[in-house]
Order: C-alpha cells, then sequence, then structure tokens
C-alpha cells in the first residue's frame, strides 16, 4: 500500500502559511492504548486529519498514539469529532497551546514508530496500565509546600534551562531513555517519598510514573497534561504559578512563556536571555540560546566560524556540508559541550 503523505516541498508549505489569513490553534494530545494495525490507523488519520487542513506531527505505535498538532480555528469542533469517533480517544483532553501565533506548523506529518517516546524499556512485565497518580494544577501547588514532596523534571536539559518548577530536580540527560534508570538510581533512599514527575504535556512523565512504580516506589505522581495544562489551569483559577520562567515547546515557536521570569543565560555572552534558535548555517544547525545583540553580531549563528561559512556562495556552503552528518546538535551547558543528537527531538509532549 502506498504512504500518504505531502508532496509539496517544504519552503512551499511554510510560505503558504505564513500566507494564511486564518487564525490556527495549536494543540497536543496523547493517549496510551492498543493498536493493532499502526499503518492502516496511520493512513485513515492522515485522511481525516488532512481534509481539515490540519498540520503537525503525530507518532502512531501500537502502545498509542502522540500529537503536536495545528488547526484552523473553524475546523476545531469538527477536529474533536474525527478524534472522539475513535473510541479510545474519546473525550480525550486537548492541550491548547498557552502563548500561540498559530505557525507551530505547516505540514501534516503522521509517523508509525516502535514506540510513541523512545523508553528503552526491554522488560515484559513493564504494564502502563499501572501508572501514578495525576494531580492537577491546584493539588500540584498544594503538594509542592511539603518540603518532603520530590519534584522531578522529565524533560532534556535544554528544557529545563528556560524554566522549570520551584526545586525540581532535573535528570541530567538529554534522552528519555537515559533518564528512567537514571531517575530510579538517583532516587533509591526515598522510595516512601510523595514523589510527582512532570514534562512538557503529560506523556513522558505518565511512562516514568509507570516505570517507578514498576522498580518499587510507592508513592508516585504525575502532573496531568504537563506544564500546558498546568499553565492553563492556572491562568483559569487566577492561582500563582509554581513554574517559573518559559515552557520549550517541539514545534516552530520553540517557547511560550509562562512566567515573566527570565532564567537561563544567552550561550554567547552570558546576558540574561531565554530564547532559543538553531544555527542560521545550514551545515551546523545547533539549538542554542541566543540574545538580540549576539543575533545582530553573529547574523543568527552560533559562532563566528559558522557565520564566515554563511557568508560563502550557496555552492560552497553545499561543498562543505557534504556527506558531514551532524544530526541534531543542542548546546548542553550543563555538559559544557555540544551534544550530536542523531534522533529527531523528543517530543510530548
Amino acid at each position: 500500500m502506498a504512504v500518504l503523505h505531502n508532496r509539496v516541498s517544504q519552503a512551499e508549505l511554510k510560505e503558504r502559511l505564513y500566507q494564511e489569513t486564518e487564525p490556527r490553534t495549536t494543540i497536543s494530545f496523547y493517549q496510551y492504548f492498543p493498536v493493532q494495525n499502526p499503518q492502516g490507523f496511520r493512513d485513515q488519520l492522515y485522511k481525516d486529519l488532512n481534509n481539515l487542513k490540519v498540520f503537525g506531527r503525530i507518532y502512531v505505535a501500537h502502545e498509542g498514539i502522540n500529537a503536536q498538532i495545528s488547526v484552523p480555528a473553524p475546523n476545531f469542533e469538527a477536529l474533536k469529532q474525527v478524534l472522539y469517533a475513535i473510541e479510545p480517544l474519546n473525550g480525550i483532553r486537548l492541550n491548547i497551546a498557552v502563548d500561540d501565533d498559530g505557525k507551530s506548523f505547516w505540514v501534516l506529518k503522521i509517523k508509525v514508530r516502535d514506540k510513541i517516546v523512545a523508553d528503552g524499556i526491554t522488560d515484559p512485565s513493564f504494564d502502563m496500565a499501572n501508572k501514578g497518580k495525576y494531580v492537577n494544577a491546584a493539588q500540584m501547588n498544594e503538594m509542592l509546600k511539603n518540603p518532603d514532596t520530590i519534584v522531578v523534571d522529565m524533560r532534556n536539559h535544554y528544557e529545563y534551562e528556560v524554566g522549570h518548577f520551584n526545586a525540581a530536580i532535573e535528570i541530567p540527560s538529554d534522552t528519555f531513555r537515559e533518564q528512567l534508570p537514571m531517575a530510579v538510581d538517583m532516587l533509591q533512599n526515598a522510595k516512601d517519598k510523595n514523589i510527582i514527575m512532570y514534562c512538557t504535556g503529560g506523556i513522558r512523565c505518565e511512562k516514568a510514573s509507570a516505570y517507578m512504580l514498576h522498580n518499587g516506589f510507592n508513592n508516585v505522581y504525575h502532573l496531568e497534561g504537563g506544564i500546558i495544562n498546568y499553565a492553563r489551569q492556572i491562568k483559569e483559577a487566577e492561582m500563582p504559578s509554581a513554574f517559573i520562567g518559559k515552557n520549550f515547546v517541539f514545534d516552530d515557536r520553540l517557547g511560550e512563556r509562562i512566567t515573566e521570569d527570565v532564567i537561563a543565560k544567552c550561550h554567547q555572552c552570558g546576558a540574561p536571555c531565554d530564547t532559543h534558535t538553531n544555527c542560521k548555517n545550514n551545515g551546523c544547525h545547533l539549538l542554542f540560546i541566543q540574545c538580540e545583540n549576539c543575533a545582530s553580531q553573529y547574523d543568527g549563528c552560533c559562532s563566528q566560524a559558522c557565520k564566515d561559512t554563511i557568508d560563502l556562495p550557496v555552492e560552497r556552503q553545499k561543498e562543505i556540508r557534504k556527506g558531514v552528518d551532524n544530526g541534531r546538535n543542542i548546546f548542553n551547558k550543563s555538559r559544557e559541550r555540544l551534544r550530536p543528537r542523531l534522533n529527531e527531538r523528543e517530543g510530548s509532549e
């Protein structure tokens, strides 16, 4: 069977997006449930969502679905009907972006994967049905008042760096599969304490909570809907935010502001800054934090060398990067090095 996908160039699709006058809403959702035929599920979903002009990135696997999408505002209710018609997704929580201009995605990509979030778990006795208890924003704020509560951030360093909950523990790795056993090791002496795990949209911390229970921890919680849902709940209820700074998101926005606190620094000059960008040099594309002054000085590049490169003729640039695979480069301040990521960004979200 032919795989359904878009054949128009990325550049043209992005240009079409920015020419749209119809407002869009950015949404994320996930669900762990058995999918018997991921490819067939994927193809039908592609047809249904493409008809609604949905853009975004969706992963389908035998264990469920993980999606970050944007939809034209007039098609939002129709989207809900399509999703709710799928029995395991009936009534699913749709996390609506907090700080959204609707320009998050410009193409629809639905991919079949082994898992909806790469976890490295091979133990056949691991069961997602045995997961931690949900906490909402009000419960999260209340539990954080207890000094014995342990809050664990299950996101990557570049996400933690620009925003996190007060007193949250960072698991110092840039891959979720590495973080799971690290979290178990780091918290061995806290098996009877209240442990709250959180992430961007809930998918990683939900699996992490199940993994902790699987490894003998007793009182494990996870933030329902992640930071995105937390931010919406505190705004609606006019509650104070225990999360400070910016929430990194896995789309073209690269972040949505939760509070006005700027807790990160420019990776080039050290000035207060929490704006992520990708190096303008196509042979680099390093993900790093850059202030306006450095963006101007280096023309959106991460270094003078990259700036010099983008000033070369295009053909010479192509020649330089020919045969070089940098993967996904991420500046990791916690390790004082540039870490090449050979896989796609791990998403939620």
